[in-house]
This record gives structure tokens, sequence and C-alpha cells, in this order.
């Protein structure tokens, strides 16, 4: 959100660290609640394009009631934020442990998440792509 003292960078920054706290830290609600209801996200684990928040909230409930999935810890690296007007573009690598009936695993990818200046001045994300990346 927008204070007399913030740059539109600073509130991005913001915006993202909140979105990847809440993903760490399993709140859920908070989560998805950094996106816009229409946001896109393109998974590299997923076969299609999911065309919005609430449809990947429902295949994340289903990977939960398929396998127990949940997050263990999410560590965001090397984050650059690339801002244009009432857009930006935050790029990061990612190192996500998750946990299923299978055991731990932890999972590197790089993420580009796309924000967008709403009415209000908040900065919610509405668009999501990660990709696979070797570990370091």
């Amino acid at each position: 959100m927008s204070t007399p003292e913030s740059t539109p960078v600073q509130e991005i920054q913001a915006a993202a660290d909140a979105l990847v706290a809440a993903f760490a830290e399993g709140r859920l609600d908070d989560y998805f609640g950094a996106f816009a209801p229409d946001a896109t996200f393109v998974f590299h684990s997923t076969p299609q394009r999911l065309g919005s928040t609430a449809e990947y909230r429902a295949l994340w409930q289903q990977w939960v009631a398929e396998d127990d999935f949940r997050i263990v810890r999410c560590t965001s690296t090397g984050q650059l934020i690339q801002h244009y007007g009432t857009t930006a573009v935050l790029s990061h690598d990612v190192e996500t442990t998750i946990a299923t009936r299978a055991g731990e695993e932890t999972v590197h990818e790089r993420e580009t998440i796309v924000f967008a200046r709403a009415v209000d001045g908040s900065w919610p994300a509405v668009h999501e792509h990660l990709s696979a990346r070797t570990a370091d």
C-alpha cells in the first residue's frame, strides 16, 4: 500500500516479501490473497496454464488431499525488481522444501512474478511463472 514516504519499488518489494513469507510459512489465505483473482500461473510441474487464483488454490487443495502436500521452508535469493509504471516484475531464485507422504524434497526453481498497481494503491500479483533450475 502506498504511503507518502514510500517509493513504488519499496511498495513492490513489500508486496513481494509478504507473498514469499506467506508461502514459506504456509499462510495460505495470505498467500493466495496476494494474487489478483484473475491472476494466471505457469508451472513447470503442471501440464496446463492455471487461469485464476481460484483454479490454483483448488489444485493446491488437491495436492493436500492426495499427498498431504505442505511447504516446509522457502528461501528467495537474487531478487531483481523491475518497475514499469503501473506494473513490475520480480525475478528470483527460490529453494523450497516440500513435504508429502513420500517425505521431504528440496526443489530449486527460478520464478518470475508480475505485479500490477491496483486502484487502492496495492500491488497484487497478476502472473507467476516457475521453472526448474539446477542446484548451485
